[in-house]
Protein backbone atom coordinates (compact mmCIF):
# COMPACT_ATOMS: atom_id res chain seq x y z
CA UNK A 1 0.00 0.00 0.00
CA UNK A 2 2.50 2.53 1.00
CA UNK A 3 4.54 1.58 -2.67
CA UNK A 4 1.09 2.48 -4.47
CA UNK A 5 0.59 5.90 -2.43
CA UNK A 6 4.53 6.75 -3.20
CA UNK A 7 4.50 6.07 -6.75
CA UNK A 8 1.12 7.74 -7.31
CA UNK A 9 2.26 10.86 -5.45
CA UNK A 10 5.26 11.77 -6.92
CA UNK A 11 3.45 12.44 -10.25
CA UNK A 12 0.93 14.51 -8.36
CA UNK A 13 3.67 16.58 -6.84
CA UNK A 14 5.69 16.44 -10.11
CA UNK A 15 2.63 18.15 -12.05
CA UNK A 16 2.37 20.69 -8.82
CA UNK A 17 5.71 21.85 -9.20
CA UNK A 18 5.29 22.09 -13.12
CA UNK A 19 2.30 24.68 -12.72
CA UNK A 20 3.91 26.35 -10.22
CA UNK A 21 7.05 27.31 -11.79
CA UNK A 22 5.05 28.34 -15.54
CA UNK A 23 3.23 30.54 -13.40
CA UNK A 24 6.81 31.87 -12.35
CA UNK A 25 7.14 32.80 -16.27
CA UNK A 26 3.28 33.52 -17.09
CA UNK A 27 3.71 36.63 -14.63
CA UNK A 28 6.22 38.24 -16.71
CA UNK A 29 3.82 38.66 -19.65
CA UNK A 30 0.77 39.36 -17.69
CA UNK A 31 -0.51 43.04 -17.59
CA UNK A 32 -3.27 43.47 -15.11
CA UNK A 33 -2.60 43.30 -11.36
CA UNK A 34 -5.55 41.50 -10.61
CA UNK A 35 -4.42 38.53 -13.07
CA UNK A 36 -0.84 38.71 -11.09
CA UNK A 37 -2.18 38.80 -8.04
CA UNK A 38 -4.75 35.50 -8.40
CA UNK A 39 -1.43 33.47 -10.54
CA UNK A 40 0.39 34.54 -7.00
CA UNK A 41 -2.41 33.72 -4.81
CA UNK A 42 -2.29 30.03 -7.36
CA UNK A 43 1.36 29.85 -6.65
CA UNK A 44 1.16 29.65 -3.16
CA UNK A 45 -1.87 27.30 -3.09
CA UNK A 46 0.42 25.33 -4.58
CA UNK A 47 3.56 25.33 -2.60
CA UNK A 48 1.55 24.75 0.11
CA UNK A 49 -0.03 21.62 -1.35
CA UNK A 50 3.31 20.07 -2.19
CA UNK A 51 4.71 20.86 1.18
CA UNK A 52 1.55 18.68 2.93
CA UNK A 53 1.98 15.83 0.15
CA UNK A 54 6.16 15.46 1.26
CA UNK A 55 5.63 15.70 4.70
CA UNK A 56 2.67 13.24 4.89
CA UNK A 57 4.94 10.94 2.45
CA UNK A 58 7.72 11.07 5.21
CA UNK A 59 5.75 10.37 7.99
CA UNK A 60 4.13 7.00 6.35
CA UNK A 61 8.06 6.41 5.49
CA UNK A 62 9.41 7.14 8.59
CA UNK A 63 6.52 6.71 11.15
CA UNK A 64 7.55 9.54 13.58
CA UNK A 65 5.04 12.06 14.97
CA UNK A 66 7.58 15.08 14.88
CA UNK A 67 7.70 14.92 11.07
CA UNK A 68 4.01 15.84 11.70
CA UNK A 69 4.90 18.46 14.38
CA UNK A 70 7.42 19.87 11.73
CA UNK A 71 5.29 20.24 9.16
CA UNK A 72 2.92 22.53 11.04
CA UNK A 73 5.20 24.51 12.43
CA UNK A 74 6.77 25.23 8.90
CA UNK A 75 3.17 26.28 7.89
CA UNK A 76 2.50 28.37 10.44
CA UNK A 77 5.69 30.01 9.72
CA UNK A 78 4.91 30.61 5.86
CA UNK A 79 1.62 31.95 6.91
CA UNK A 80 2.92 34.47 9.48
CA UNK A 81 6.09 35.26 7.46
CA UNK A 82 3.69 35.95 4.37
CA UNK A 83 1.11 37.83 6.15
CA UNK A 84 3.56 40.05 7.90
CA UNK A 85 5.75 41.19 4.98
CA UNK A 86 2.55 42.02 2.82
CA UNK A 87 1.26 44.26 5.77
CA UNK A 88 4.82 45.52 6.55
CA UNK A 89 6.25 46.18 2.23
CA UNK A 90 2.94 46.62 0.85
CA UNK A 91 4.54 47.17 -2.68
CA UNK A 92 6.70 44.52 -2.49
CA UNK A 93 7.40 41.67 -5.23
CA UNK A 94 5.26 38.92 -3.97
CA UNK A 95 6.90 36.82 -6.84
CA UNK A 96 10.55 36.92 -4.93
CA UNK A 97 8.13 36.40 -1.99
CA UNK A 98 6.76 33.17 -3.14
CA UNK A 99 9.67 31.81 -4.83
CA UNK A 100 11.80 32.31 -1.69
CA UNK A 101 9.13 30.46 0.30
CA UNK A 102 9.17 27.64 -2.25
CA UNK A 103 12.82 27.16 -2.62
CA UNK A 104 12.77 26.86 1.32
CA UNK A 105 9.91 24.32 1.81
CA UNK A 106 11.95 21.99 -0.87
CA UNK A 107 15.16 22.77 1.60
CA UNK A 108 13.30 21.62 4.19
CA UNK A 109 11.24 18.35 2.82
CA UNK A 110 14.61 17.32 1.45
CA UNK A 111 16.35 17.92 4.27
CA UNK A 112 13.70 16.51 6.79
CA UNK A 113 14.16 13.50 4.44
CA UNK A 114 17.95 13.02 5.10
CA UNK A 115 18.23 14.10 8.92
CA UNK A 116 15.37 15.15 10.76
CA UNK A 117 17.71 16.82 13.38
CA UNK A 118 19.34 18.71 10.58
CA UNK A 119 15.85 19.90 9.40
CA UNK A 120 15.11 21.25 12.76
CA UNK A 121 18.40 23.30 12.89
CA UNK A 122 17.42 24.68 9.69
CA UNK A 123 14.25 25.48 9.93
CA UNK A 124 15.27 27.65 12.97
CA UNK A 125 17.80 29.37 11.92
CA UNK A 126 15.54 30.31 8.47
CA UNK A 127 12.92 31.49 10.98
CA UNK A 128 15.56 33.51 12.80
CA UNK A 129 16.97 35.16 9.52
CA UNK A 130 13.69 35.97 8.48
CA UNK A 131 12.53 37.63 11.59
CA UNK A 132 15.92 39.55 11.33
CA UNK A 133 15.76 40.35 7.55
CA UNK A 134 12.22 42.20 8.01
CA UNK A 135 13.91 45.61 8.74
CA UNK A 136 16.25 45.30 5.28
CA UNK A 137 13.68 46.90 2.93
CA UNK A 138 13.29 49.36 5.49
CA UNK A 139 16.90 50.37 5.99
CA UNK A 140 17.23 50.06 1.66
CA UNK A 141 14.44 52.44 1.54
CA UNK A 142 15.14 55.10 4.17
CA UNK A 143 19.18 55.42 4.02
CA UNK A 144 20.28 56.91 1.39
CA UNK A 145 23.78 57.26 2.53
CA UNK A 146 24.53 53.16 1.67
CA UNK A 147 26.38 53.94 -1.35
CA UNK A 148 28.61 56.44 0.05
CA UNK A 149 30.91 53.53 2.80
CA UNK A 150 32.87 51.98 0.16
CA UNK A 151 35.80 52.25 2.07
CA UNK A 152 33.82 50.84 5.62
CA UNK A 153 32.42 47.75 3.15
CA UNK A 154 36.15 47.30 1.95
CA UNK A 155 37.60 46.93 5.55
CA UNK A 156 35.05 45.24 7.38
CA UNK A 157 34.73 42.66 4.45
CA UNK A 158 38.25 41.72 4.31
CA UNK A 159 38.55 41.92 8.53
CA UNK A 160 35.47 39.42 8.43
CA UNK A 161 37.84 37.26 6.01
CA UNK A 162 40.64 37.06 7.87
CA UNK A 163 38.87 35.94 10.84
CA UNK A 164 38.99 32.72 10.04
CA UNK A 165 43.58 32.34 10.63
CA UNK A 166 42.65 33.69 13.89
CA UNK A 167 44.22 30.70 16.29
CA UNK A 168 41.30 28.84 18.28
CA UNK A 169 38.53 30.58 16.08
CA UNK A 170 39.09 29.42 12.78
CA UNK A 171 38.45 25.94 11.82
CA UNK A 172 38.90 23.74 8.91
CA UNK A 173 36.13 21.58 6.88
CA UNK A 174 36.57 19.61 3.62
CA UNK A 175 39.98 20.68 3.30
CA UNK A 176 39.16 24.42 3.50
CA UNK A 177 40.15 26.83 6.32
CA UNK A 178 37.08 28.89 6.09
CA UNK A 179 34.64 28.86 9.10
CA UNK A 180 35.09 29.56 12.46
CA UNK A 181 33.74 28.32 15.53
CA UNK A 182 31.90 30.78 18.20
CA UNK A 183 30.04 29.51 21.26
CA UNK A 184 29.74 26.36 19.38
CA UNK A 185 28.11 27.44 16.43
CA UNK A 186 30.16 27.28 13.10
CA UNK A 187 29.99 29.88 10.76
CA UNK A 188 31.27 30.60 7.16
CA UNK A 189 32.49 34.46 7.40
CA UNK A 190 32.70 34.28 3.21
CA UNK A 191 28.85 33.79 2.85
CA UNK A 192 28.28 37.00 4.69
CA UNK A 193 31.15 39.00 3.20
CA UNK A 194 29.78 37.52 -0.62
CA UNK A 195 27.18 40.62 -0.18
CA UNK A 196 29.65 43.22 1.89
CA UNK A 197 31.83 42.54 -1.55
CA UNK A 198 29.09 43.51 -4.08
CA UNK A 199 28.50 46.50 -1.53
CA UNK A 200 32.12 47.69 -1.99
CA UNK A 201 32.51 47.27 -5.58
CA UNK A 202 28.88 49.12 -5.99
CA UNK A 203 30.04 51.61 -3.97
CA UNK A 204 33.47 52.96 -5.85
CA UNK A 205 32.24 51.60 -8.98
CA UNK A 206 29.52 54.03 -8.84
CA UNK A 207 31.26 56.74 -8.53
CA UNK A 208 34.08 56.54 -10.82
CA UNK A 209 34.83 55.21 -14.02
CA UNK A 210 38.70 56.25 -14.47
CA UNK A 211 40.90 53.57 -15.56
CA UNK A 212 43.25 54.48 -12.72
CA UNK A 213 40.67 54.42 -10.49
CA UNK A 214 39.77 50.81 -11.70
CA UNK A 215 42.82 49.46 -11.33
CA UNK A 216 42.87 50.32 -7.92
CA UNK A 217 39.86 48.95 -6.93
CA UNK A 218 40.10 46.08 -9.20
CA UNK A 219 43.45 45.50 -6.37
CA UNK A 220 41.45 45.31 -4.05
CA UNK A 221 38.80 43.45 -4.72
CA UNK A 222 41.97 41.22 -5.84
CA UNK A 223 42.50 40.93 -2.10
CA UNK A 224 39.33 39.23 -1.02
CA UNK A 225 40.09 36.56 -3.63
CA UNK A 226 43.84 36.02 -2.74
CA UNK A 227 42.29 35.52 1.58
CA UNK A 228 39.97 33.14 -0.35
CA UNK A 229 42.44 31.31 -2.15
CA UNK A 230 44.72 31.38 1.04
CA UNK A 231 41.53 29.49 2.64
CA UNK A 232 41.58 27.17 -0.29
CA UNK A 233 37.72 27.87 -0.74
CA UNK A 234 38.67 28.35 -4.90
CA UNK A 235 34.71 28.24 -5.35
CA UNK A 236 33.99 31.34 -3.26
CA UNK A 237 37.14 32.89 -5.02
CA UNK A 238 35.42 32.27 -8.42
CA UNK A 239 32.18 33.66 -7.07
CA UNK A 240 33.77 36.74 -5.90
CA UNK A 241 35.60 37.29 -9.26
CA UNK A 242 32.63 36.64 -11.48
CA UNK A 243 30.27 38.95 -9.39
CA UNK A 244 32.90 41.90 -10.00
CA UNK A 245 33.35 41.73 -13.45
CA UNK A 246 29.35 41.69 -13.76
CA UNK A 247 29.36 44.76 -11.53
CA UNK A 248 32.86 45.98 -14.02
CA UNK A 249 30.93 45.53 -17.29
CA UNK A 250 27.73 47.23 -15.69
CA UNK A 251 29.41 49.93 -14.80
CA UNK A 252 31.82 50.86 -17.69
CA UNK A 253 30.41 48.84 -20.46
CA UNK A 254 34.07 47.95 -21.95
CA UNK A 255 34.09 44.20 -22.73
CA UNK A 256 37.68 44.53 -22.68
CA UNK A 257 37.95 44.29 -19.34
CA UNK A 258 35.87 41.07 -19.20
CA UNK A 259 38.15 39.32 -21.81
CA UNK A 260 41.11 41.12 -19.50
CA UNK A 261 39.60 39.27 -16.23
CA UNK A 262 38.92 35.69 -18.36
CA UNK A 263 42.49 36.21 -19.18
CA UNK A 264 43.51 36.19 -15.41
CA UNK A 265 40.88 33.55 -14.43
CA UNK A 266 42.13 30.99 -17.27
CA UNK A 267 46.10 31.83 -15.90
CA UNK A 268 44.96 31.53 -12.29
CA UNK A 269 43.30 28.44 -13.22
CA UNK A 270 46.72 26.68 -14.19
CA UNK A 271 48.23 28.24 -11.25
CA UNK A 272 45.88 26.50 -9.24
CA UNK A 273 46.29 23.14 -11.00
CA UNK A 274 49.90 23.35 -10.51
CA UNK A 275 49.98 24.32 -6.50
CA UNK A 276 46.49 22.96 -5.22
CA UNK A 277 46.58 19.18 -4.91
CA UNK A 278 42.93 19.28 -3.95
CA UNK A 279 41.89 21.22 -7.19
CA UNK A 280 43.89 18.33 -9.19
CA UNK A 281 42.04 15.79 -7.31
CA UNK A 282 38.73 17.51 -8.10
CA UNK A 283 39.76 17.95 -11.95
CA UNK A 284 40.94 13.94 -12.04
CA UNK A 285 37.11 13.63 -10.43
CA UNK A 286 35.55 15.56 -13.23
CA UNK A 287 37.56 13.93 -16.35
CA UNK A 288 37.14 10.15 -15.06
CA UNK A 289 35.34 9.96 -11.74
CA UNK A 290 34.88 6.17 -12.38
CA UNK A 291 38.95 5.12 -12.37
CA UNK A 292 38.66 7.37 -9.29
CA UNK A 293 35.44 6.13 -7.36
CA UNK A 294 37.16 4.78 -3.95
CA UNK A 295 39.20 8.06 -3.32
CA UNK A 296 38.43 11.43 -5.61
CA UNK A 297 35.75 10.97 -7.64
CA UNK A 298 33.71 8.90 -4.69
CA UNK A 299 31.44 11.84 -4.55
CA UNK A 300 30.64 12.66 -8.06
CA UNK A 301 30.45 9.03 -8.98
CA UNK A 302 27.85 8.44 -6.45
CA UNK A 303 26.00 11.94 -7.47
CA UNK A 304 25.68 10.32 -11.09
CA UNK A 305 24.55 7.20 -9.62
CA UNK A 306 21.74 8.97 -7.71
CA UNK A 307 20.70 11.38 -10.59
CA UNK A 308 20.59 8.03 -13.27
CA UNK A 309 18.27 5.82 -11.22
CA UNK A 310 15.90 8.78 -10.56
CA UNK A 311 15.78 9.15 -14.15
CA UNK A 312 12.67 11.74 -14.95
CA UNK A 313 10.04 10.93 -11.88
CA UNK A 314 12.16 9.76 -9.50
CA UNK A 315 11.93 6.58 -7.23
CA UNK A 316 9.61 8.67 -5.20
CA UNK A 317 10.46 10.20 -1.11
CA UNK A 318 11.42 7.83 1.17
CA UNK A 319 12.86 5.19 -1.67
CA UNK A 320 15.77 6.27 -2.92
CA UNK A 321 19.36 6.39 -1.14
CA UNK A 322 20.54 9.82 -0.80
CA UNK A 323 22.28 9.38 2.65
CA UNK A 324 24.81 7.31 0.35
CA UNK A 325 25.75 10.46 -1.37
CA UNK A 326 28.51 12.43 0.78
CA UNK A 327 27.27 15.71 2.20
CA UNK A 328 23.94 15.36 0.06
CA UNK A 329 22.43 17.60 2.77
CA UNK A 330 24.55 20.61 1.50
CA UNK A 331 26.85 20.34 -1.53
CA UNK A 332 25.20 17.53 -3.46
CA UNK A 333 21.54 18.35 -2.67
CA UNK A 334 20.50 18.14 -6.13
CA UNK A 335 21.45 14.91 -6.68
CA UNK A 336 19.04 13.47 -4.11
CA UNK A 337 16.80 15.79 -5.14
CA UNK A 338 16.76 14.22 -8.31
CA UNK A 339 17.11 10.68 -7.36
CA UNK A 340 13.82 10.86 -4.99
CA UNK A 341 11.20 13.28 -6.63
CA UNK A 342 13.38 12.66 -10.43
CA UNK A 343 14.96 15.03 -13.04
CA UNK A 344 11.19 16.27 -14.17
CA UNK A 345 11.21 18.31 -10.55
CA UNK A 346 14.86 19.11 -10.75
CA UNK A 347 14.40 20.80 -13.79
CA UNK A 348 11.31 22.47 -12.58
CA UNK A 349 13.40 23.50 -9.49
CA UNK A 350 15.96 25.14 -11.86
CA UNK A 351 13.66 26.84 -13.65
CA UNK A 352 12.06 28.53 -10.14
CA UNK A 353 15.90 29.92 -9.60
CA UNK A 354 16.00 31.08 -13.32
CA UNK A 355 12.68 33.16 -13.11
CA UNK A 356 14.28 34.53 -9.20
CA UNK A 357 16.97 35.73 -11.74
CA UNK A 358 14.99 37.01 -14.29
CA UNK A 359 13.35 39.59 -11.77
CA UNK A 360 16.35 40.35 -9.70
CA UNK A 361 17.64 41.64 -13.01
CA UNK A 362 14.25 43.19 -14.06
CA UNK A 363 14.47 45.21 -10.63
CA UNK A 364 18.23 45.79 -11.23
CA UNK A 365 17.51 47.66 -14.68
CA UNK A 366 14.50 49.66 -13.73
CA UNK A 367 16.57 51.02 -10.38
CA UNK A 368 18.18 54.91 -10.86
CA UNK A 369 20.10 55.34 -8.44
CA UNK A 370 23.72 53.70 -9.66
CA UNK A 371 24.70 52.14 -6.44
CA UNK A 372 21.65 50.16 -5.76
CA UNK A 373 21.70 49.22 -9.91
CA UNK A 374 25.03 48.05 -9.43
CA UNK A 375 24.68 45.82 -5.76
CA UNK A 376 21.20 44.55 -7.70
CA UNK A 377 23.41 43.40 -10.44
CA UNK A 378 26.25 42.04 -8.51
CA UNK A 379 23.64 40.05 -6.13
CA UNK A 380 21.78 38.48 -8.74
CA UNK A 381 25.07 37.05 -10.49
CA UNK A 382 26.14 35.97 -7.66
CA UNK A 383 22.57 33.81 -7.08
CA UNK A 384 22.68 32.20 -10.29
CA UNK A 385 26.18 31.30 -10.55
CA UNK A 386 26.51 29.81 -6.84
CA UNK A 387 23.43 28.32 -8.95
CA UNK A 388 25.29 27.31 -11.61
CA UNK A 389 28.30 26.00 -9.98
CA UNK A 390 26.35 23.35 -7.53
CA UNK A 391 24.54 22.21 -10.09
CA UNK A 392 27.35 21.79 -12.57
CA UNK A 393 29.19 19.86 -10.02
CA UNK A 394 26.62 17.59 -9.19
CA UNK A 395 26.25 16.71 -12.97
CA UNK A 396 29.95 16.63 -13.76
CA UNK A 397 29.38 19.66 -16.34
CA UNK A 398 32.14 21.67 -14.40
CA UNK A 399 34.48 20.04 -11.36
CA UNK A 400 32.74 20.38 -7.96
CA UNK A 401 33.66 23.52 -6.07
CA UNK A 402 32.04 22.76 -3.10
CA UNK A 403 29.08 25.54 -2.70
CA UNK A 404 25.68 24.86 -1.66
CA UNK A 405 22.45 25.44 -3.27
CA UNK A 406 20.54 28.43 -2.35
CA UNK A 407 17.88 28.58 0.21
CA UNK A 408 17.68 24.80 -0.67
CA UNK A 409 21.09 22.80 0.64
CA UNK A 410 21.67 23.38 4.92
CA UNK A 411 23.72 25.08 6.40
CA UNK A 412 23.62 27.98 8.51
CA UNK A 413 25.59 30.85 6.75
CA UNK A 414 24.85 30.04 3.65
CA UNK A 415 20.59 30.05 3.72
CA UNK A 416 21.26 33.41 6.35
CA UNK A 417 23.61 34.99 3.46
CA UNK A 418 20.77 33.80 0.93
CA UNK A 419 17.96 35.51 2.90
CA UNK A 420 19.87 38.55 3.43
CA UNK A 421 20.52 38.89 -0.50
CA UNK A 422 16.59 38.55 -1.56
CA UNK A 423 15.59 41.11 1.20
CA UNK A 424 18.50 43.16 -0.22
CA UNK A 425 16.76 42.68 -3.80
CA UNK A 426 12.99 43.09 -2.16
CA UNK A 427 14.18 46.24 -0.72
CA UNK A 428 15.13 47.76 -4.03
CA UNK A 429 11.95 46.28 -5.57
CA UNK A 430 9.86 48.81 -2.71
CA UNK A 431 12.51 51.65 -3.43
CA UNK A 432 11.58 51.38 -7.03
CA UNK A 433 7.77 50.81 -6.68
CA UNK A 434 7.86 53.96 -4.17
CA UNK A 435 9.71 55.98 -6.56
CA UNK A 436 7.42 55.46 -9.37
CA UNK A 437 4.60 56.06 -7.89
CA UNK A 438 5.72 59.57 -6.63
CA UNK A 439 6.58 60.13 -10.17
CA UNK A 440 3.28 58.97 -11.34
CA UNK A 441 1.73 61.53 -8.68
CA UNK A 442 4.08 64.80 -9.84
CA UNK A 443 3.03 63.85 -13.49
CA UNK A 444 -0.90 63.80 -12.78
CA UNK A 445 -0.06 67.26 -10.38
CA UNK A 446 1.05 68.28 -13.92
CA UNK A 447 -1.50 67.56 -15.80
CA UNK A 448 -3.65 68.53 -13.35
CA UNK A 449 -2.03 72.28 -13.01
CA UNK A 450 -2.39 72.46 -16.75
CA UNK A 451 -5.95 71.57 -17.24
CA UNK A 452 -6.63 74.50 -14.50
CA UNK A 453 -4.52 77.06 -16.53
CA UNK A 454 -6.66 75.62 -19.96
Amino acid sequence: MENIVVQVSKYVIIFLVMVYSLYGFVVFRVRKQETKLLFYRHQMTLMYLMHLLCYLLLFVHFLDVKYIFLYLVQVVFFGVITWVYKKVYRNMSLLVLNHMCFLLSVGFVMIARINLALAIRQFVMVAAGMSICLVVPFIIEKFEGLGQLGWGYAIAGVALLLTVFVPGLGVSKYGSRNWIQVAGIGLQPSEFVKIIFVLFAAGFLSKTKKFKNIVKISCLAAVYVLILVAENDLGGALIFFVAYLSILFVATGQPAYILAGFGGFASASLVAYRFFGHVRTRVEAFRDPWSTIDAGGYQVANSLFAIGTGGWFGMGLGKGLPTSIPVSESDFIFSAISEELGGIFAICLLLVCVSCFIMFVNIAIKMTNSFYKLTAVGLSVIYIFQIFLTVGGAIKFIPSTGVTLPLVSYGGSSVLSTIILFSIIQGMYVLNQKNQQQNNQQQNNRLDRQGEKE
